[in-house]
């Protein structure tokens, strides 16, 4: 009896969860993106993957389609929209494009604004046409320095996102804005250096991929009381964070005979030793 209870409990709270979010069951949702969405596909706590745990702990059942490729901007998605999205025949598509069009003048390859808004607009249009609906994106910062020249020039490409978006009806995540206001709240106690929510200023790390995962799922209308639930399972998903040190030779086979007297391997060792 106490079984059922709790599964009709779990039922309920699934079902309300679920009332207004946008993704349904059976919805195949395509990830259209650069490196940073390769990478949220490819890393069991990447965005995209959160975003889909996100979606099952809310009781929808929905399919990725990855499409996300290192180095592409606005030119080379608008050329395989149809090969890697419209064939595909998804419900849905996110939208994540706007960092190298930006920081890839300093090779001088960039995407001028006038030229990205008519490729995205045509993007916008092929989808609308064939019956997708879109998630838009605002650019992630490109450096975690809010005031560096590339996030100053990427606000224009941002402010014409957020305003098409609108114009067209469209569901909209903020994650430009998200994630300089958890810097800033980050930063009021955390004063050491370093990056806090990437890994290299641009690709992200744990932090990073939670931040985006929330400003997609709320933009498909998850609701804010399952923020906590739905973190909680982020945290334990395997291979989500790494710890790196250096040691010496002599070090390393000091530490490799004890675990081998412990009849595990290196990182079980390791492992045992930081969790006691």
């Amino acid at each position: 009896m106490k079984k059922l209870m709790f599964a009709m409990i779990a039922a309920v709270l699934a079902a309300s969860a679920n009332a207004e979010i946008c993704i349904k069951n059976g919805d195949a949702i395509a990830f259209l993106g650069d490196s940073i969405t390769n990478q949220g596909n490819k890393y069991p706590a990447g965005y995209v993957n959160l975003v889909m745990k996100g979606l099952e702990i809310c009781g929808v059942s929905a399919k990725k389609i990855p499409a996300g490729i290192g180095g592409h901007k606005s030119v080379q998605m608008n050329e395989r929209l149809d090969r890697d999205v419209i064939s595909k025949k998804p419900q849905w598509m996110t939208f994540s494009c706007g960092v190298n069009d930006v920081w890839h003048d300093k090779k001088g390859t960039g995407v001028p604004l006038k030229k990205y808004k008519t490729l995205v607009s045509d993007i916008f249009d092929r989808c609308a046409a064939a019956g997708i609906e879109v998630i838009v994106f605002t650019a992630t910062m490109i450096t975690e320095d809010p005031e560096a020249k590339e996030n100053k020039k990427l606000a224009a490409y941002n402010d014409w996102l957020r305003a098409e978006a609108a114009r067209r009806n469209l569901r909209l995540a903020d994650l430009n804005a998200a994630m300089h206001a958890q810097l800033a709240e980050i930063r009021k106690t955390d004063k050491t250096g370093g990056n806090k929510l990437t890994k290299d200023g641009v690709h992200m790390a744990y932090k990073g991929n939670c931040m985006m995962a929330w400003g997609v799922l709320k933009a498909m209308g998850v609701e804010e009381s399952m923020k906590e639930r739905i973190f909680a399972e982020f945290a334990r998903i395997p291979g989500a964070c790494s710890i790196s040190i250096d040691v010496t030779a002599e070090e390393y086979a000091a530490f490799e005979a004890k675990a081998k007297a412990s009849g595990k391997t290196v990182k079980e060792f390791a492992k045992d030793l930081l969790l006691r």
